[in-house]
Formats: structure tokens, sequence, C-alpha cells
């Protein structure tokens, strides 16, 4: 073994489903790690991805866990596993990369959390979106204020398929903006709602509406659903300068609209007037580089660290807190909840 392979990060990829194949595609481009080990409990699956790469397959877990050279396991399983082989992987050692949602639930990711400090490890969540350039690129706008005052975000993440029968759309979809709006916003909602039915399977919500609202007044509206006629990914954010939208399906993923409107001192008692400004609309740079590779070097940059930031693993957290407090309010007739309100629910 050369001086560059004893420096990479030798990773077990646990999972070859729906995603799993895009962390081994790009784990065995990196340069900077080594995929060591392959699991999945499927062995056709298993035989099927075995010719495709140099690293060793196996359908038991403890073979990964057990490898003193394995520095770091990707888990990309269904979430009802997450805590599970996310839990064991820490107790041996091992750096996680966990496939979003973190956990089934906030009291399952702050146990995680806890555990990861406490051994000096590294824990991330694959919350690939936060690492994608458009988003990126309009957190930055915002960040700066040209946007103005941000009166409210706008999203939809709507497609045909594919139904899950083992959980609801706000799980599996969700997770994508709540983890977005946390990171634009570095703000958690005050209060959510939401609204949905089970239209296809009994008892498993395919579309649903989550209502947020922000301390600053600011409101976000977020549609998700597994029944539309054509795949949409789009968000508009309305600030009291510009506007933008992000439509993650265009080849313009990111669009500036210098408009808006201002509302002028009244001429008389009781009148009022607005004036409506259309400017520009721009189209930013954006690198072309993929968020799921700019991904395995984050967490690669926090394996070297000895620990992922608070900022990433707040966000990981957080975003399953509201998953819980929007099927909360779905599964009561859309009742509107504060956080706290929620968490006193649930100690009950």
């Amino acid at each position: 073994m050369g001086e560059g392979d004893r420096d990479m990060v030798k990773i077990g990829l646990v999972g070859l489903g729906y995603w799993g194949p895009n962390h081994l595609r790009v784990v065995q481009g990196s340069e900077r790690a080594q995929l060591k080990w392959i699991c999945d409990a499927d062995p056709a699956r298993l035989e099927r991805f075995s010719s495709r790469t140099r690293a060793t397959p196996s359908a038991n877990l403890d073979q990964l866990l057990e490898d003193p050279e394995t520095d770091a396991l990707i888990i990309s399983t269904p979430i009802s596993t997450h805590f599970e082989i996310g839990k064991r992987a820490l107790e041996a050692g091992k750096h996680v990369l966990i496939e979003k949602p973190m956990a089934g639930s906030s009291a399952e990711a702050d146990e995680l959390i806890a555990l990861a400090d406490r051994m000096g490890l590294a824990i991330m969540c694959g919350h690939t979106f936060l690492f994608s350039p458009p988003v990126v690129a309009v957190k930055e706008l915002i960040d700066s204020g040209e946007l103005g005052e941000i009166y409210f975000i706008s999203s939809t993440r709507v497609n045909l398929g594919l139904h899950q029968p083992d959980l609801s759309v706000i799980w599996d979809l969700a997770p994508h903006d709540f983890s977005i709006l946390l990171s634009w916003l570095d703000e958690v909602p005050n209060t959510v709602s939401a609204v949905g039915r089970d239209s296809v399977l009994p008892g498993t919500p395919d579309v649903a509406f989550a209502n947020l609202g922000y301390a600053s007044g600011l409101i976000a509206n977020v549609e998700l659903s597994w029944l539309a006629p054509s795949k949409l990914r789009r968000t508009a954010v309305v600030g009291s300068k510009k506007m933008v939208v992000y439509d993650d399906t265009s080849v313009e993923q990111v669009r500036v609209f210098d408009q808006g409107v201002q509302l002028k001192d009244p001429e008389t008692f009781g009148e009022h007037q607005l004036s409506y400004r259309t400017g520009d609309i721009l189209t930013p740079h954006l690198s072309t580089s993929e968020p799921i590779g700019i991904q395995l070097n984050a967490f690669i940059d926090s394996i070297r660290a000895g620990g992922a930031g608070p900022e990433h693993t707040r966000i990981a957290r957080d975003v399953i807190e509201l998953i819980e407090v929007a099927e909360h309010s779905l599964n009561n007739d859309g009742i509107r909840m504060s956080l706290e309100e929620f968490r006193t629910v649930r100690a009950a």
C-alpha cells in the first residue's frame, strides 16, 4: 500500500438500494477515500454491485464494524434502521454519514449526536441539498441582504411516485425543504401546521401542505406530494428588494428578479399608493460540482477535524423535530403548534 493509500479515509458502504449506488460511485471516484466494504442484506443486490467495485462484499454488518482498518460508514438504508446501525457504528469507533433523516425521532438523533461527541467521532446527515451550488447561491443572496427583508417563501416538491409504504410523504420529502429553510434562514420556525390526506394507501399520507411561521413575521409554505402530473422542485423567495426563484429541474436553476412593490406616503389622509418596480432578471453563474461529492469531502474534512460542525448536526436534528410537529399537526386536523407546545405534548 502506497503512502497516498494510507492517507485515505477507508469507508464501508451499508445499503445499496435507491441512493446507495450514488455513494458507491462518488467514493470510488474520490482521491481522498477508499471504498473498503459494500454491505447489503439482499444477496442478489450485493452480487450485482460487487462487479462494479474492488471493495469487499458482505451481508454481515459485524464484519465492517469489527474491521480495525475501516474508519467510517456511510449508512444508506431504510429510515427505520438508521438509529440502530448508526449507534452500533459509533460504539464500534466508526465515523458515520447517515442518509436523511438521521433517525426516526428527534430523541434518537439527540442520542446519536451525543454519542458521537463523547466518542470524538464525526457524525453527518446526508442533506445533500445543503451542498448544492444553487442552494448555496440563494443563501449568499439572503445573507448579503440583497433581497431585503424576506416576506415569505413558497416551496413545491412534487412528482408522480415513489409511494413509500412505511412512511409518509412528509418523512420522505420534507427533509429536503426543511433542511434548506433552516440553512437559508438560520432560524427555527416558531409554529408549524400541516394538512394532508392518504389518497392511495390507507394510513400513508401522500400529499401534504406544511406552513411554517417565524418570529420575524416571515411565513413559509411547503407543498409535498407523490401525486402530481409532473416532477417539480421549485422554491420562490420573496423579499422587500428582490425576489429569487430556485428551480432544481430548470436549466437556469437560480433566477434573481429585480422586482417589487413599494408603499408611498399617502398624499391625502387614508390614501395609499403602491409603486411597482420591474427590473432585470439575472441568472448567477453556478459551480457545476456535484453536491454528493462536495458532501463527501465535507465528511472527510469533519473526520480529519475530529467531528462535524455544530451547525450541520443542529440542522439534521431540527429537521426531524419539524417533521414530528408537522406529522402531529396533520394527524390532528391541521392544528397550529409551537415547538414548545409540541414538546410539552410529547413529554406528557
